[in-house]
């Protein structure tokens, strides 16, 4: 039987199970359903979707998005300035899963060497990340799962009564650090919402453990929001959000390409290069979430642009986006019905004369329908099962226009076998479509080619079980994804054909003990990400790193009602997997607030990051296993003091 085939069967099978619950919601009727069990963080977290809550975010005083996922073993980021910063779920880059903003996708892949989506966290609420099992609304292409970013809109900073308010953050941490300066102001009136925020984030090069100075590494980031939103007294809610991100540092350069990922590359002399990487954004949404009944619509139009100058050359992406769905209430949870589609576009330049000039483009264009329900069956079983199908065109650099059309599915439960044991697991196929070629390097120095140029197949399937009892919550889960005929985002003498078969396979596990006054959670992955049936290496961008053996650490503890303590740490054990090995590690990062209660609406926060002053290169950094690199260390000892205060 082939994977299409299975695939098509097991859909029809969700399809009529969805068809049979569906005839308990064909009146107007409201239902209270409550939390549906599946959908709970502890049984999502099993399955391997985690989320990032707005205060975990705060206890990580996230200033960028390396910092949002401190502590998190399955989820790891690179490290440097945030133009370097790459995002790696289970191993699997972030590039192979479907990424999104306030729900709008990203496109990406505008440089190896630089990060995909540029992302400041002043103003992020939440991240929702989904490792293999993707839900068929979460978007197209989802093939190692979803990242989903949240940011905060006026109504989660307005305090009970206010219709006005503002918030501002200074910091200033030695070590390059420098200063970041955060200003909101917010309110709502009438049913009309309104948020206007700016960063502005400025610092040197740092130091790392060993007292070496890491050239191209000083902040110089710029971040803008406008959210806007109108909600009438039934209920219908129409919001538009526009942001733009820029980091626009002196960045280390040789051979005249930016490779701020790298501390240096041997054999090449370095020198520092004006690069520019910079997102804008653009959301209009409608949703009625609170009609009651079986309506709850919801319509989003996006578009985002991506542009990154790395020297010699420039690489523009572009993405226009929409969805329009309605999640229907049964009897015993939901289904969400909807369509999508997203038309993207990556385009490269010659930057080396004035005015650039293009050397040529991709267009790709998807079409999807959708089907997802989430469902309890009985007070012990729950249920999340759904489909989706799309169809894909891609127009090649050299005009060849290729078209396909796939099947997704997926599925996973919820048992609860008693008052503290709790089985899960879940599966799904995923079809990749087509992917856009990196943009920058369109037809450089090589016209590309497309022989064997086709889409690509996830396959993944988590089996996990969790326990609960008093303060203690433990859970554990054997995870494989499995990635076929990649093509080559990155291609060698311009084989676009090249394809690639990516597996990350391994366990996830998670001790929790929640207190009184604090918390301790101790997470470990293990992760044998492998590339054609050999381990991946450091440098197979696009694709994954060679994580291994990995620990994350985050506490906090309540010292009394002014002051909190806590931290995060990591721990990577040695990988001998890789051609060169790959050493361990061990960095702790401390800190203390104060929040007097004559004033709650200030907090004086002091970070310790890296307290042991350790030098090393993040597990997930490029060129760690390469020799002809000489891998980007992470800061030594830096101390960072912040205010903030909420008006």
């Amino acid at each position: 039987m082939t994977t299409r085939t299975a695939a098509q069967r097991l859909a029809l099978t969700l399809l009529s199970c969805s068809t049979a619950t569906f005839a308990y919601a064909q009146d107007d009727t409201p239902v209270d359903l409550g939390e549906i069990r599946i959908q709970s963080s502890e049984a999502q977290a099993v399955l391997g979707n985690d989320e990032i809550t707005a205060e975990e975010i705060e206890e990580r005083n996230a200033a960028t998005i390396a910092d949002v996922f401190a502590g998190e073993s399955a989820i790891l980021a690179s490290g440097g300035a945030p133009i370097a910063q790459k995002v790696f779920v289970n191993g699997i880059e972030e590039s192979l899963l479907s990424v999104t903003i306030d729900g709008a996708r990203q496109n990406k892949s505008a440089f190896h060497h630089t990060g995909n989506v540029l992302l400041d966290p002043a103003l992020l609420k939440s991240v929702e990340i989904s490792a293999g099992l993707a839900p068929a609304d979460q978007g197209a292409g989802a093939l190692a799962g979803v990242i989903s970013y949240t940011t905060k809109d006026a109504r989660d900073l307005l305090e009970d009564g206010d219709n006005f308010g503002g918030l501002y953050t200074l910091s200033y941490g030695d070590n390059g650090l420098g200063f970041r300066n955060t200003m909101t102001v917010f309110g709502e009136t009438g049913g009309f919402e309104y948020l206007l925020s700016g960063t502005r984030a400025t610092g040197d090069d740092y130091e790392d453990g060993s007292g070496d100075e890491i050239l191209g590494t000083g902040a110089d980031l710029t971040d803008y929001m406008a959210k806007l939103a109108y909600t009438t007294e039934e209920g219908h809610r129409l919001s538009f959000s526009a942001s733009e991100t820029t980091d626009s540092g002196d960045r280390a350069s040789q051979s005249g390409f930016i490779r701020p990922d790298f501390a240096e590359v041997v054999g090449r002399e370095s020198e520092l290069y004006g690069a520019l990487s910079q997102r804008t954004s653009y959301t209009l949404t409608y949703e009625h979430g609170d009609a009651g009944g079986i309506w709850a619509p919801y319509v989003q139009l996006s578009y985002n642009e991506q542009v990154m100058d790395v020297g010699s050359l420039y690489g523009v992406n572009k993405s226009f986006s929409g969805v329009a769905s309605n999640e229907f209430q049964l009897a015993n949870g939901t289904v969400n019905v909807g369509f999508d589609f997203f038309d993207e576009s990556a385009e490269g330049f010659d930057n080396s004369v004035s005015p650039r000039t293009s050397n040529g483009s991709e267009e790709l264009r998807n079409i999807g329908v959708f089907a997802q329900a989430r469902q309890d069956l009985s007070d012990r079983v729950s249920v999340s099962y759904g489909a989706r199908y799309d169809w894909s065109t891609l127009e090649g650099a050299e005009g060849t226009e290729f078209s396909d059309s796939g099947l997704s599915v997926n599925g996973s439960i919820d048992y609860i076998l008693n008052n503290n044991w709790t089985l899960n697991a879940g599966v799904a196929s995923s079809w990749g479509g087509y992917e856009l070629g990196e943009a920058a390097l369109v037809n450089f120095r090589t016209p590309w080619t497309y022989d064997g140029f086709t889409t690509s197949r996830a396959n993944a399937i988590r089996l996990g079980a969790r326990y609960e009892k008093g303060p203690w919550a433990v859970s554990a889960a054997l995870f494989q994804t499995e990635i076929e005929d990649i093509a080559a985002v990155l291609p060698s003498d311009g084989a676009r054909g090249d394809l690639d078969d990516l597996t990350s396979r391994g366990v996830d596990a998670s001790v929790t003990y929640t207190g009184g006054r604090g918390f301790a959670t101790l997470n470990y992955t293990y992760a044998d990400v492998e590339l054609n049936e050999g381990t991946i290496a450091s440098t197979d961008y696009y694709l994954g790193r060679p994580v291994g053996h990995v620990f994350g650490l985050e506490a906090a503890y309540d010292v009394n009602d002014e002051i909190r303590i806590g931290g995060t740490a990591q721990v990577a054990l040695e990988n001998n997997d890789t051609e060169l090995a790959l050493p361990g590690y061990e960095t702790v990062n401390l800190y203390a607030t104060y929040t007097p209660v004559s004033m709650e609406n200030l907090t004086l926060r002091m970070d310790v990051y890296n307290l042991f002053d350790a030098t090393y290169a993040s597990r997930s950094s490029d060129g760690i296993d390469f020799a002809g690199v000489v891998p980007l260390t992470e800061p030594g000892r830096t101390i960072n003091l912040t205010a903030s205060i909420k008006f």
